[in-house]
């Protein structure tokens, strides 16, 4: 059974998500990133995130703006965001756009598999799984590659000025090894609070349309940021993903 408290807290965690991301998006709309798909990422971010999000954004995030950018190329300088974010938090950043992506990606598959759970059979639940989730977590991931390479194509496409087909292929490069990573930390802790902590502990099972999966969703995408930094750390440092 479900403690109160935890319910209280699994509630108290996404709406905090929620309205940091609100409270993000108000400002973009005010201060709008340089590189538009940034727009997307912070608030997405919030979302699991919560205050460590909003904390980067006004840190780090508020030197990349549309007006800051231009405003430094009129005096032929380096934008705000590239002389005065150390390489760590580029890696932050880094991590956090392919963790957007993969955010969205999961949130689509999971409500999908809910909505219609015959998509679920599709991927092996019934005939190679006898849990659903390791079914869904294979949606998961498919959906999750293509957001976090489509955020990728947004970003090294103009930055790079690539065509289409160029801009596909450095986005899957560059960002595919980063979301694996970061699908494996979340998929770990998702394993963990499904099978011991609600299972065993609990004596109950984790449904996705409960509070109290997407808390521990939000914990499990913190657990796919650890999972996925040290991967960023060498993407950017070889010059394979770009610093943003």
């Amino acid at each position: 059974m479900i403690p109160t408290w935890l319910h209280i807290l699994a509630i108290l965690s996404i709406a905090t998500g929620l309205l940091v991301a609100i409270a993000i998006a108000v400002d973009e709309w005010r201060h709008p990133q340089h590189m538009w798909i940034m727009n997307v990422v912070w608030p997405v971010t919030a979302l699991f995130g919560s205050f460590l999000s909003l904390w980067a954004y006004r840190r780090y995030g508020r030197l990349a703006t549309r007006d800051r950018a231009m405003a430094a190329m009129k005096r032929n300088e380096d934008p705000p965001h590239r002389r005065e974010t150390p390489f760590p938090a580029m890696v932050g950043k880094g991590a956090a756009h392919c963790g957007s992506g993969c955010a969205l990606g999961d949130l689509a598959a999971e409500w999908l598999a809910v909505a219609a759970p015959v998509v679920a059979t599709w991927f092996g639940w019934q005939s190679l799984f006898a849990e659903k989730m390791f079914a869904v977590w294979i949606l998961d991931f498919l959906f999750a590659f293509v957001l976090g390479v489509a955020f990728q194509y947004f970003t090294i496409k103009p930055m790079r000025q690539l065509g289409v087909v160029q801009g596909l292929l450095q986005a899957v490069k560059a960002d595919a090894a980063s979301l694996t990573a970061w699908q494996v930390g979340m998929y770990g802790f998702m394993a963990l609070a499904q099978f011991l902590i609600f299972r065993q502990w609990l004596d109950t099972k984790l449904e996705v349309a409960t509070p109290e999966f997407w808390f521990m969703m939000q914990i499990a995408m913190l657990a796919g940021f650890a999972t996925a930094y040290p991967v960023n750390w060498w993407l950017l440092s070889r010059g394979i993903k770009e610093r943003m």
